[in-house]
């Protein structure tokens, strides 16, 4: 059976950052508990799941974040959603986001946001059968 951990321990952090630099692979290996434990002093939330087959290997991740602002209101914000390569298609994403969604409605929140990247069709379809739609455009300048 299939549980969505939340990653609190150094150990349970570390143990995510393959996963974590599959998607994010900018990020130096040595910066990814740091980082990790800066942003949950910003509220950000790491979840996780198991391999089906291998327990000790961590198959997929969330982070997500409350926010508040003028356009949405109260609502969860999803950073990162990502699998590991050997374990996509299997349904762990979809988990993942049916977990934060009862978070949300537990919480009394109506809405969740993320950002992907364009060339992301895998996740973009994902997050359409999930009952995500394009709602904006995120723009970006470097300073």
């Amino acid at each position: 059976m299939r549980t969505v951990r939340t990653a609190v321990t150094d150990a349970e952090i570390l143990a995510c950052r393959e996963v974590i630099l599959s998607l994010r692979p900018h990020i130096a290996p040595e910066r990814v508990l740091p980082q990790i434990r800066e942003m949950q002093l910003e509220g950000y939330h790491l979840l996780y799941l198991t391999a089906d087959d291998d327990p000790s290997k961590v198959a997929a991740i969330a982070g997500y974040r409350h926010k508040h602002n003028l356009h949405s209101g109260r609502f969860i914000y999803i950073d990162d959603l990502a699998t590991h390569p050997s374990c996509r298609a299997q349904g762990y994403a979809t988990l993942l986001l049916y977990y934060i969604r009862e978070i949300a409605k537990e919480e009394g929140l109506s809405i969740i946001q993320l950002d992907s990247g364009h060339g992301l069709w895998p996740a973009h379809r994902l997050y359409h059968e999930q009952g995500f739609y394009i709602s904006a455009h995120h723009f970006t300048q470097v300073v």
